[in-house]
Parts: C-alpha cells; structure tokens; sequence
C-alpha cells in the first residue's frame, strides 16, 4: 500500500447558513460557487497538483492502461454505411485522428466518397470539440450540422451546399443541436435552451432563404422542457413537450412549414404519451390506465384521447419502450424480466415475431433507420462479453443479415465468461446483477471486484459492451453491474419505487446487492470497489455515509452530491425539472427525505473509503462546485487513513473529454487510481 502525502489543498472557510422551513444547515464552502473568483481556480490547481502528486507512484501505470485502452481501439474503424435514397451515410475514423470524418457515397458503397464534415480539420485548436454529424435535407443537397466548443451545450448549427461543397453564411448561435427539416428542404425548425438554466424552452422556424427566425413555441412551465422531431414517414414534424411525468405533443404537416402546429392531446398530470405516424394514421404509445404503457392508434383530424383506439394492450409483464413505424410493418421495443426484446408486427398489429437472441444477458435495440418504405429493419445486439453488431433482418422473411460487427482490436471473447444472477434485497425484492469475469475464474471470495451503477430517471444501466472493463478484468477483477431500482430495466414500477419518497430503495438494493455479492464469493470483502457519474455519483455519495465499511475504494465521476442546495436554487440547471425525480424542498415532507440522504448533507465522522472524484468546470448538468465541496467536507470528516482526491478537468463540461482518446485518459486515470489502492 502507497503511503499518501497528508498535506492536501484546504479551502478558506467561509460560512453560509442556508434556512427553510425553519431548519438550518451550515455550509463552510458555499463560496466555492463563484466560478470567476480567481481564489476559486487557484483552489481547484492546487486540488489537480495534489491529485498527480499523490497518483505520481503509478504514473507509469496510468500510461500503460491508457496504451491498453487505445489497442483495444480500431484506429480506423467505421459505422455500418445507412440507406438513405440515393446515398449510402457513413461515419469513419482515420488512424491517429481523435474525431471522425462524416461521408456519404451515391448509388452504391462503390460510389466516390464525399466527405460531408471533416471534423478532424475543424477541431484543430480547439481543446473541446463536439459535433453532432449532418443532418441532410429531404432533397439531399444541403446539410445543417451543430457544434459546441466548450462543453456547456450551447451549440451553433453551420449549414453547407452539397452541389458546391461549399459552406452558407447561415449560423444559428447558442442553441441545442436538435435541428429538424420541412420538407421544402429550406426551412428547419430547432429548440434553444434558457441561457442560465439549460431548459430547452423554445422551438424557432428558420428560413435559410430569407435568414429569418420564428418562435413557433415557447414551453413557459419551468417543469417542462421541449424538443423537434419527424416521423420516418416524413409526413408530420412534431413538438414533444415533457416533464419527468407529464408529456405533451403538437403536430404539423411537414409540407407546410408556415401552419401552425395543433395539440395532439392537451397535457394531463401523470399522462405521458408518445407519437409518431404512418402516413395515414397515428400510432401513440401512452400509459393511460397502462403502467407499462400500450400501442393506440388514432385517425387524422381525430387525436383526442377519447378517439383513440388500442392496438397492443398493456401487459404486466412487459414494459413496452418505443414503436418505429414503416410502410407495411411496426417494429416494438420491449422489456421482460430485466431483458430488452423487438417484436415486429404488421400495421394491424397482426402476425407478431420476435427476434431470437441467444445470449443470457444482452442489450438488443432498433439501429439507425432512415428508409420508410423498405421490408428491411436495421437492429444492434451486444452483451458484456460480445461486441457490438449491427444485422438487417427482413421484416417478411425473417432472413437476417450481418452488416458489421465493431472490431476489437487485442480481445478474445472466448476468454470471459457473462453472469446474471438476481439478488434478494432488504424488502422482498429481486434485483438482477450482470456480471464479467475471466472464464475460468473460480469464486473463492479473493477476487477485486468492480461494482457500476446508476439507478435514476428510469434510465437502463444495460449489459452492454465496453472494452475498457477488460483492463481490470485482465489483473484478477470482475465487473459487476446492478440494475437497481431507478432505473427501468425491470419495468416502470422499477422506476417509480426509486424516485422521490422511494429514492433510498436505489442506494439500499446497491449496498444489498454488493453484500449478497460478496456473500457468494464473488469478492473479496477488503477489495470492492464502486463506480457511478453524475446521479450515480450521488449514488456513490450516499452508499459511501451508509456503509462506508463495504468499499475499498470509490470512484464518483461528476458526482450530484449537494442535493438540497441544489433543488433549492431554481437558477441552476436542470432543477426545477426534476423536482418529480426527487422531490421539491419547498414541500417540507420531500425537504426531509432529501436531507436523510443527500451526501454532502450526511457526512459524518467516520472511516470513509478510497475516493476519487471527478468533475469539469464547465459543466452543464452538476456543478463543478458539488464535487468540491464534497471533498472537502468528506477530508474534515475522514477517521480512516484513506485517500480523498478531486480531479477537475478545466477545459471540459459534463462528458468529459470530447477526443476519443481523451476520453480514455481519463477512464486510465480512474483504473490507476483502483489499482493504486488495491496494491497493485
């Protein structure tokens, strides 16, 4: 074990007592919000030098991890080329380039190459550079395209001539990059985010004829946030409008840019709805007396909720996620028992199929489509151990083909072995974890074990494919990923039994799960190590008060630590939209709750564990100021010989580098820092 220099930064103290509902809460370094404040950046230096002097004994391994991560990269590697009319779309990389290029070949993969963006070129000189690829009109000659160079989400949308090659004088600024196309192919409708909270607030028309802008819909709810998007039939553009529970849609026929958009059904509390059309009718999915929602359809002219009429019913077991609509058929994304699935079906609902996966545990999705009229639907498959593949499967004859599979440089899948095993938790309930292992790991209870989760928003913490786990897989390690409650992996119940008033359910099934783990000898109990980012950092924050005992070591990217504060500050972003995910307190009752588990608010004196947190100054969705904070707190309060780090990167926002190698540095870092404190 490395013995750590004690001398870490300590910020000045400088007490702020914050007051609701009578109580009061002291914070020592409120100060530390002050972005500007040059005391603020000299303090978040001196945390970075601290964090490389202490990591300085495994710097070599930090580069050796790094240079592992980077051969399991195919340099050159390419997407699967995508259909669109005339034109096959493909992203690529060049070997030693960080970005990709965009291209598109007409007739055949034969054709010339046309490189649409070549972000490589663009990039140069910037530190942080974020493209979101082209976006080509209905008739293929322009192309819209956004990018941010900072890290914060503003976006500016660029538009270039496909005839000429050349780029418009046209620039939208400080915008999201949710850009869509009338089919005029010269009008674009796109949504822009309020300047100090981030909402996506507004949608505008643009007329790249006459460079004027039209707000089409200002969403004044700061609950709700909005955003653009058109059916593959390319008949209608649509403005969904959604808060954590609640959703809303307008429409408008995409050959008339200039109408105005209709409600489709006016917004009822807790109605959350979703539509997209084929043509001649509407297909909606909503969870109307449908917890885990079900398929309507709808005639055009008639789209209240009383017109609707139902197409696949609700089913208990079966959480359906998303319907894409074609010509002649529907394609269905489901979940059962913790699994994704696609059914595919014909317009009527009639002659169902699902597609056969062979794995036990594995991520299946709808890929990327562009063509309407087509027997043919493109569909991803990976699992923890196989790398992500993309097939074609004909929607008539069920014939599948393969059309890529992602290389993997230096990785053997033959070598791993995939788990999923459900765990009891402290109320009855059964919580699946999936793991990866060395295929002919024996579970003595001496292996490390890494433990990943997230568990919030009902997003899904899926078994999915990262070579990067391999690194630690290779030294002796096993991965473990709960799907706790939070998510929605398990169905909507999974989801709302893990926000609000049942939001300890996601920190209690992850303490249980690593128990029950370790009970079964797939760890060693003085090696466990956990891993979560952003809300799965404020997961990491609350297991760290709980059971500080259970863990060796923590790693918190960007962790959502200060919760109380936070949701108390309706000028940060991305509050007052979540007060359905965790409660608003400025109700008293929810004021509580929070405060028995908000990290920052429940450090105590005690051993806390290992611990590096990550965090960007730029970031858009958790403020630098959490991780900082936290840190300092936790070091006061530490009675253990631990070590407690921040790192800060000082150029990005909250998805850390934007080169992808860069990204790997940072994940070198984190590996480091576990094996630096496992003793290895």
């Amino acid at each position: 074990m490395h013995k750590f220099p004690h001398e870490y930064p300590k910020p000045q103290k400088k007490t702020v007592t914050l007051n609701k509902h009578e109580d009061l809460r002291k914070d020592d370094y409120f100060w530390l919000r002050e972005r500007e404040n040059p005391q603020v950046i000299d303090y978040l230096n001196k945390e970075n030098a601290y964090t490389a002097e202490v990591m300085k004994p495994v710097q070599s391994l930090e580069e050796k991890l790094f240079q592992e991560l980077k051969s399991r990269v195919k340099e050159d590697e390419s997407s699967a080329p995508v259909k669109d009319g005339d034109y096959y779309y493909q992203g690529r990389y060049e070997i030693g380039q960080q970005y990709p290029l965009f291209t598109r070949r007409k007739g055949s993969l034969q054709g010339t190459e046309e490189i649409l963006i070549n972000v490589p070129e663009l990039a140069k000189g910037h530190s942080f550079y974020q493209s979101t690829g082209p976006v080509v009109s209905p008739n293929q000659q322009l192309m819209a395209f956004s990018v941010d160079t900072v890290g914060r989400r503003f976006f500016t949308i660029y538009f270039k001539d496909l005839k000429t090659g050349k780029m418009l004088p046209n620039k939208i600024e400080n915008v999201r990059p949710n850009v869509v196309w009338a089919n005029d192919s010269e009008t674009i409708f796109y949504s822009e985010q309020h300047p100090e909270t981030l909402r996506s607030e507004k949608i505008y028309r643009y007329s790249l004829k006459t460079h004027k802008k039209d707000l089409v819909y200002y969403e004044k709810d700061d609950t709700f946030s909005t955003y653009v998007y058109k059916s593959l039939s390319e008949k209608y553009i649509y403005i969904g409008t959604q808060s954590t529970l609640t959703t809303e849609v307008m429409y408008l026929d995409a050959n008339k840019p200039y109408d105005t958009f209709k409600v489709f059904a006016p917004r009822e509390r807790e109605h959350e709805y979703s539509v997209t059309d084929g043509g001649d009718k509407f297909y909606i999915i909503s969870n109307k007396n449908a917890k885990n929602y079900k398929l309507m359809t709808a005639e055009i002219g008639h789209t209240q909720v009383k017109d609707w009429k139902e197409l696949i019913s609700h089913r208990p077991d079966t959480y359906l996620q998303d319907v894409t609509v074609f010509k002649n058929y529907l394609v269905l994304e489901e979940r059962k028992n913790g699994l994704t699935q696609i059914q595919i079906t014909d317009r009527q609902g009639q002659h169902s199929y699902y597609i056969p996966f062979a794995d036990e545990s594995y991520l299946a999705s709808i890929g990327d489509n562009r063509e309407y009229d087509t027997e043919w639907v493109r569909f991803d498959y990976e699992s923890m151990r196989r790398p992500p593949s993309v097939y074609d499967i004909n929607m008539k004859t069920h014939q599948q083909e393969l059309k890529k599979t992602h290389e993997v440089p230096n990785y053997d899948a033959n070598l791993y072995r995939t788990e999923r095993v459900f765990f009891t938790v402290r109320d009855g309930t059964q919580v699946p974890v999936s793991l990866i292992m060395k295929k002919d790991k024996k579970l003595d209870g001496t292996a490390p074990m890494l433990i990943y989760g997230y568990g919030s928003y009902g997003a899904n913490m899926d078994p999915w494919f990262s070579s990067d786990v391999f690194s630690l897989v290779d030294r002796g390690f096993i991965y473990a990923k709960a799907h706790i409650r939070g998510g929605s992996e398990m169905g909507r119940d999974w989801y709302d039994n893990g926000r609000t008033l049942k939001k300890k359910n996601t920190f209690y099934d992850f303490i249980d799960c690593t128990d029950a783990l370790v009970k079964a000898k797939y760890a060693d109990p003085k090696r466990v190590y956990a891993m979560g980012g952003s809300a799965g950092g404020l997961l990491m924050g609350a297991i760290m008060n709980m059971r500080p005992d259970l863990y060796h070591g923590i790693v918190a990217q960007v962790p959502f630590v200060d919760v109380i504060t936070t949701m108390l500050d309706e000028s940060i972003p991305l509050t007052t939209s979540e007060y359905d995910e965790w409660g608003n307190p400025n109700d008293k009752t929810a004021y509580d709750y929070i405060k028995s588990y908000s990290p920052y608010d429940n450090v105590k004196p005690q051993a806390y564990p290992n611990t590096l947190v990550t965090t960007g100054l730029h970031d858009s969705q958790v403020q630098y100021w959490e991780p900082a904070k936290w840190v300092s707190k936790l070091r006061e309060n530490n009675k253990g010989d631990s070590v407690i780090l921040l790192k800060t990167d000082m150029e990005s926002g909250h998805g850390g580098a934007s080169g992808r190698f860069d990204q790997l540095k940072d994940t070198a870092t984190e590996y480091a820092f576990i094996l630096m404190v496992n003793g290895q």
